[in-house]
């Protein structure tokens, strides 16, 4: 009986072992795939706009110079309004979900939404009409757009955890702080991600309006394409954001599975 049991166990221990082993290889395999497909539209992006007759005004748009410009204001919108917004929703969704008060999740939660569900160009234009125009501007609107997916999902991921292991965690003589650290903020880490990799491409989205406030990007590059009907200019400028939001939900993604603790 013994010896049946302990086959048993070593079988099973086996097809655990290569379960993850396999789960381990498509992993791996994934993470490779989104950087190949990057390298690639950028290998065909060049030799596309290398074997064109640019023009005057397209060779001034088209350089290395210009273009490391642009995607610099792009990146710096992007990574200081994701920044911004995991600084503000984490610790407003931690107090939000430990609060038993539904009418300020209610209220709170109202207003992430209408700046969700506003046009991102109308809250780019409406606080530039208020304030000013520029790269502050165009920030605090990146904020706005981006802060309901973390904030909400900060929420759930709290919320979610089991009732019976915060029991237990308070049983074994640990503070409400402690059990926020130790316990709930560790089994909520994937669902914030989450929510973060979301905020990381809508910036990468929305940053592209930025240039309607002077507040530069590679907007600049696809309007003023679709102004002077300079496709290369264009097609250039909407193939980089795409790159680059691919490869930030690619990165992100890699600093979730790193991030997320073992065994969740």
């Amino acid at each position: 009986m013994t010896t049946v049991t302990t086959e048993t166990q070593s079988i099973g221990a086996a097809r655990l072992a290569a379960t993850r082993r396999r789960r381990g290889g498509r992993r791996l395999w994934k993470r490779f795939v989104t950087p190949a497909v990057v390298v690639a539209l950028l290998l065909a992006l060049y030799l596309w706009v290398s074997s064109l007759p640019l023009d005057s005004i397209e060779q001034r748009t088209l350089n290395a110079d210009y273009l490391l410009l642009r995607i610099g204001e792009h990146l710096s919108l992007t990574v200081a309004a994701s920044a911004l917004v995991a600084v503000l929703a984490i610790p407003v969704g931690i107090l939000l979900a430990k609060t038993p008060s539904r009418t300020v999740k209610a209220i709170v939660l109202a207003l992430a939404n209408i700046g969700q569900a506003t046009p991102a160009v109308g809250v780019v234009i409406l606080l530039a009409i208020v304030w000013q125009t520029g790269y502050t501007t165009a920030l605090v609107a990146l904020v706005i757009y981006a802060f309901l997916p973390v904030l909400r999902n900060t929420m759930i991921g709290i919320e979610q955890v089991d009732g019976a292991i915060r029991e237990s965690a308070r049983g074994m003589g640990m503070t409400p702080v402690q059990v926020l650290a130790r316990i709930e903020l560790p089994l909520a880490v994937p669902v914030i991600l989450a929510g973060l990799r979301t905020a990381l491409v809508f910036c990468v989205g929305v940053a592209t309006i930025a240039t309607f406030i002077n507040a530069g990007g590679l907007g600049d590059m696809i309007v003023n394409g679709l102004k002077l009907q300079r496709y290369p200019v264009l097609v250039t400028g909407a193939v980089l954001v795409a790159c680059i939001a691919l490869l930030i939900d690619w990165i992100a993604g890699v600093a979730e599975d790193l991030l997320t603790p073992k065994g969740i």
